[in-house]
């Protein structure tokens, strides 16, 4: 039972007396890296359960106010919540501790995943796995679009945000930043009037020291991408600015970012096809770490078709780095902040409309994976601005649509474990192949 200044403490949301050692911390994210399976909201889940109730490292209170903070950044909000708990504790060294050990478990597991996908996915018991990987990831992504949507459709207005921002981009194919944009500007303008309060709170950490700590990790993040612009201009760089950027447009976590990445990377860059990124994001759906972290599989994947295992492997760190540094950057500038933030209106009400048209965006990653899995031709045309996905009836694939369907009810209708349903699926790719 904790002493009675720790329990004091934690009821007024000041967290433990003593801070935990760099140890301790170390020890206590290694555990929770190695069991972070599961998505987004498991993860969270079980780090409320490690950092609140076993550890008392944050109040419940301090727990609640980080994650509102960190859903509202671009980025994986898991990992920047494990970040935020390790800098609360021990300032920057304590968030790296944190927030790398939350990432390299799984990204251990899945560079390796990779490389064996490159080697060996070409082999019939392979393909036939993933030909239920890919009809249960189809299902795995409405769920998220419907978990997603009670969250944030809370007004009539965001329904009209979430209804645009799926016209933008599946009809008239606009910048996925493009829409974010957008969307902020229509919610900022939009904000209901606040309420008669007290004075806002202050900022704890003078403005000079924010810009420090954003011009340091700003030039962490940015210097060696510029360096291998100028020194390895070819596909390295390409992928090192293509996640930078998405690194800063993923708003609303890893399934918001999905349609834009899918379709960057398989129409207009050709570095996967449609098949491989259902594949690759059945691989991050099953190891521990943010479901990010597909995105080492595709670097990994555009790597080894350009240049074999070296530039492979190459493409994957530099990835993981586009991808996770600008997490440090969210965590360090911004967390003195956090209650600041919350009493500033118009910039809440911009947070919630970039959430509704997040939305939109996962609906046309759902019809437009579904489109590629279910049917062996798709075909895309354009009429004027308008961009039109024409599937080919008769080529539809009657083995995904049956998984699918069993996927569906399985976690839809019994809430399966979502690792059971993936492993299902596979094993029933296996046994139609089999036998077809």
């Amino acid at each position: 039972m904790p002493a009675r200044n720790e329990i004091s403490a934690e009821q007024h949301g000041r967290g433990p007396m003593t801070p935990p050692s760099l140890r301790a911390l170390f020890a206590t994210f290694t555990r929770i890296g190695l069991l972070s399976f599961g998505g987004p909201a498991a993860q969270i889940a079980l780090m409320h359960r490690v950092l609140v109730e076993d550890r008392r490292w944050l109040s419940e209170a301090q727990y609640l106010s980080a994650l509102g903070f960190c859903m509202f950044l671009p980025g994986p909000e898991a990992t920047q919540l494990a970040t935020y708990a390790g800098w609360k504790q021990r300032g920057v060294p304590g968030g790296l501790i944190a927030g790398l050990l939350f990432v390299l478990p799984g990204a251990l597991v899945m560079l390796a995943l990779a490389m064996a996908y490159a080697a060996y996915g070409n082999i019939p018991i392979i393909a036939a796995l993933f030909l239920g990987i890919k009809a249960a990831v189809l299902v795995i992504v409405i769920e998220a679009l419907l978990r997603i949507a009670r969250r944030a459709l809370r007004r009539h207005m965001h329904w009209a945000i979430a209804a645009l921002a799926f016209i933008g981009i599946f009809f008239f194919a606009l910048p996925f930043p493009l829409i974010i944009a957008l969307a902020a500007l229509l919610g900022m303008f939009t904000a209901r009037p606040a309420p008669a309060a007290p004075d806002p709170p202050t900022a704890a950490t003078p403005l000079g020291q924010t810009l420090a700590t954003i011009a340091i990790w700003l030039a962490i993040w940015l210097l060696p991408l510029a360096a291998l612009q100028l020194f390895f201009p070819g596909i390295l760089a390409q992928i090192g600015w293509f996640f930078a950027k998405l690194a800063v447009v993923t708003f609303g976590g890893a399934y918001s970012v999905l349609a834009y990445m899918a379709q960057e990377v398989v129409t207009a860059r050709g570095w996967l096809t449609a098949g491989q990124m259902m594949d690759g994001l059945g691989l991050a759906e099953t190891t521990p770490g943010p479901l990010i972290l597909v995105t080492e599989f595709v670097a990994y994947t555009a790597g080894y078709g350009a240049g074999g295992l070296w530039l492979g492997i190459a493409a994957a760190l530099v990835a993981l780095w586009a991808t996770f540094v600008p997490c440090y950057l969210w965590i360090f500038a911004g967390a003195p902040y956090i209650e600041w933030i919350g009493a500033q209106r118009r910039l809440s009400a911009a947070f919630a409309a970039i959430t509704a048209a997040v939305v939109g965006v996962i609906l046309n990653l759902s019809l437009w994976f579904a489109l590629h899995v279910l049917f062996g031709e798709v075909t895309r045309s354009t009429l004027g601005p308008l961009t039109l996905w024409q599937p080919t009836l008769f080529s539809v694939d009657w083995r995904v649509a049956a998984i699918g369907l069993l996927s569906a009810y399985l976690l839809l209708a019994r809430h399966m474990n979502l690792l059971w349903v993936l492993l299902t699926a596979a094993l029933c790719g296996a046994a139609i192949s089999a036998f077809t």
